[in-house]
């Protein structure tokens, strides 16, 4: 919801030029995404990745301890 609160925002500054207001919604996106993608990349291999499934069980606090 906030982005599309804040692409609505860009817009309406930029009411003549539907470019320069994504542009600036875009400026602000990217750079907040790029955290998102990487817990999303990290969670991803975590889930689907080659050490399965010693790294799902590293995330439940009952294997957590040293064997």
């Amino acid at each position: 919801m906030c982005d599309g609160a804040e692409l609505a925002n860009a817009l309406a500054a930029h009411p003549d030029d539907v470019e320069v207001g994504l542009d600036v919604y875009e400026q602000a996106m990217f750079p907040r995404m790029s955290q998102a993608d990487y817990e999303t990349a990290k969670h991803l291999e975590e889930t689907f990745g080659d050490t399965i499934p010693e790294s799902l069980l590293a995330l439940m606090p009952e294997h957590q301890q040293d064997h």
